[in-house]
C-alpha cells in the first residue's frame, strides 16, 4: 500500500490527509503542537463561557472551493452562518461603508459609486462557480475559463491604489481599501489587489460566513471524518529532519518554507533550497480578544449588524498606514480588523456580554504591545466601548511564533504576499508543490492560492502527488 505522511495540521495539511486517504493511502499526520488544527482552532475567550476563534475566523473563499465542495458538511456537523452585513467600515463623521453578499444591495449603499462597483464585481461574483477553479490553482498554467480570468484581471491585477480611484466617494473608496488591506501589504503594488478582489468576488457569490460553534468545529470534525478512514495523528513530534519520518512514499509539507528547507536539508537541490531560505515573511498581526458587555456601540449602528468591520479611517489613512508597517514602523493608528462573529453565531457569547476578536497590522516581529492602539481604534468609532470591556487578552507576534512556527515574526498570512510571492509562492515554478525533492511536496499557506480554510493548497498538492505516485 502507499503510504503518506503529512507534516503539520492546518486546513491544507487535513485538506491533503483527506485526498490521500480517499485514494487509499495510508496516512499519517504528524504535528509540532500539542493541538490539532493549527490557526484553524478555537479557543475559550478571556471570559467564561465565550467563544472566540483562535486565528482563522471568517471564510469568504471556503464556500466555493473545490476542496469544501468534496465534503459533506452537513454529515459531517458543519453549519455555515452568516452576519446580515458581511463587513462594514466606518469613517469618522458616523458614515459607513457596508458590503453585503447582494451586489445590488451594496450598491445600492454607494450612492454615486453603486453603479461602478456593481460593474467591477457584479460579473465575476456571478460567475463565481466557473471562476473560482482558476484562482485557486497555481497560475503558471492554462486557464479552463481564460475569458473569465482576464475580466477579473482587469480589477485585480492593478495596485489598490489605482483601483480605488475609480470611486468618486470616500465611502466607497475606503470599503474597497479596507478590504485590500487584508493582504498587509504596502497598497501601491501591482496584484496585491488579487486577495481583496477575491475575497469581495467571492463574497458577492457566497458570503463571508463563520462556522457555528466556531473555526475549531471544522477542524474537530474534519479529524474525526480522518480517523473514521484510519488516519492516525501524533502530536508533540517536532520534524527537523526528513530520516525523522515514519516509513512513507509521499511526504506533504504543511510548514513554512523555512521550516521545509531545514527538513529537506541535504537531499533539496541548491537552487529549490536558496529559494525557500530566500521566501520573505509578511508584516505581522497583533491580536486582542476582548470581552464586551453589550457589544461594540458603533457610532453608525448599522456596523454592529457586520460580521467583519475595517478600522482604519480613510482609503488614504489605510494606504499611509500599510506603508509604515512594509517599511518596518508602526504607525501611530494601525489598520485595525475586527470580528464579531457571535453577530451570526449568536451561541458565542454569553448573556450581554460578547466575545470581540481583533487584531493590528503590525511590523514583523513588532516586539511592543500594542493593545492600547487597538482599542483606540475602535473607541474612534465606538465611543464609550472602553466603558464596557470587562476583559482583555493579548497575543504579541513572538508569541504567535511561539504557537505556530508558520507564524515567523507573527506573519499569520505564512509569508509576504507580494506579487510574486503570492502568485508563484517560494519557486518561480509552474509546479509550485513541487520542492526538488522526489515524493516530497510543499503544500501550506506559502503556496497558491495562499491562506484561509479553503484548503486549496493541500488539496493540489495532494492531487499532484496522486498523479505522479
Amino acid at each position: 500500500m502507499t503510504t503518506a505522511v503529512v507534516v503539520g495540521s492546518g486546513p491544507n495539511g487535513l485538506a491533503a490527509a483527506t485526498v490521500l486517504a480517499r485514494a487509499g493511502v495510508e496516512v499519517t499526520v504528524v504535528e509540532a503542537s500539542a493541538y490539532l488544527g493549527g490557526g484553524a482552532r478555537s479557543v475559550a475567550s478571556p471570559v467564561d463561557g465565550l467563544l472566540q476563534d483562535h486565528c482563522a475566523a471568517v471564510h469568504p473563499m471556503a464556500p466555493g472551493s473545490a476542496y469544501f465542495q468534496s465534503l459533506d458538511l452537513e454529515a459531517m456537523g458543519v453549519e455555515w452562518a452568516y452576519a446580515p452585513y458581511d463587513a462594514a467600515h466606518p469613517l469618522d463623521d458616523g458614515d459607513a461603508g457596508l458590503l453585503s453578499t447582494s451586489v445590488e444591495a451594496t450598491a445600492a449603499g454607494l450612492g454615486r459609486d453603486g453603479r461602478r462597483w456593481a460593474a467591477m464585481f457584479g460579473p465575476s461574483s456571478r460567475v463565481f462557480d466557473k471562476l473560482a477553479p482558476g484562482i485557486m490553482a497555481p497560475m503558471l498554467r492554462a486557464p479552463r475559463h481564460p475569458l473569465l480570468l482576464a475580466r477579473f484581471g482587469l480589477v485585480a491585477g492593478p495596485p489598490p491604489t489605482l483601483v480605488g480611484k475609480a470611486f468618486r466617494t470616500e465611502r466607497a473608496r475606503a470599503l474597497f481599501m479596507g478590504v485590500a488591506a487584508h493582504a498587509i501589504q504596502p497598497l501601491g503594488q501591482p496584484l496585491v489587489t488579487g486577495i481583496g478582489a477575491g475575497i469581495i468576488t467571492a463574497g458577492h457569490a457566497v458570503g463571508w460566513p463563520v462556522i457555528k460553534g466556531g473555526t475549531g468545529r471544522f477542524t474537530e470534525a474534519s479529524i474525526a471524518m480522518l480517523r473514521g478512514m484510519g488516519v492516525r495523528f501524533e502530536t508533540g513530534q517536532r520534524i527537523t529532519r526528513l530520516h525523522q519520518l515514519p516509513r512513507h512514499d509521499i511526504v506533504m509539507l504543511d510548514v513554512h518554507p523555512h521550516i521545509a528547507a531545514g527538513i529537506l536539508a541535504g537531499h533539496q537541490p541548491i537552487r529549490s533550497r536558496r529559494a525557500f531560505r530566500g521566501f520573505k515573511p509578511g508584516p505581522a498581526a497583533f491580536k486582542v480578544d476582548l470581552a464586551v458587555d453589550g457589544g461594540i456601540p458603533w457610532r453608525n449602528p448599522e456596523v454592529a449588524r457586520a460580521g467583519t468591520v475595517h478600522l482604519g479611517g480613510t482609503a488614504a489613512e489605510i494606504v499611509a498606514a500599510e506603508r509604515e508597517i512594509g517599511a518596518g514602523r508602526m504607525p501611530e493608528r494601525p489598520f485595525v480588523l475586527v470580528g464579531q462573529q457571535y453577530v451570526a453565531d449568536s451561541a458565542r457569547a454569553n448573556g450581554s456580554v460578547a466575545p470581540v476578536y481583533a487584531y493590528a497590522h503590525v511590523p514583523n516581529g513588532y516586539p511592543g504591545d500594542a493593545t492600547e492602539q487597538v482599542i483606540a481604534q475602535i473607541e474612534r468609532f465606538a465611543p464609550g466601548v472602553r466603558d464596557r470591556i470587562v476583559a482583555v487578552r493579548s497575543r504579541s507576534t513572538a508569541e504567535a511564533e511561539v504557537e505556530n512556527a508558520n507564524f515567523v515574526g507573527g506573519d499569520i498570512l505564512t509569508g509576504a504576499k507580494s506579487p510574486v510571492q503570492f502568485l508563484l509562492g517560494p519557486r518561480i515554478s509552474a509546479q509550485p508543490y513541487d520542492t526538488g525533492v522526489r515524493g516530497v511536496y510543499l503544500c501550506s499557506a506559502a503556496t497558491p492560492p495562499g491562506p484561509g480554510i479553503h484548503g486549496m493548497g493541500g488539496f493540489n498538492a495532494a492531487n499532484r502527488a496522486l498523479r505522479l505516485a
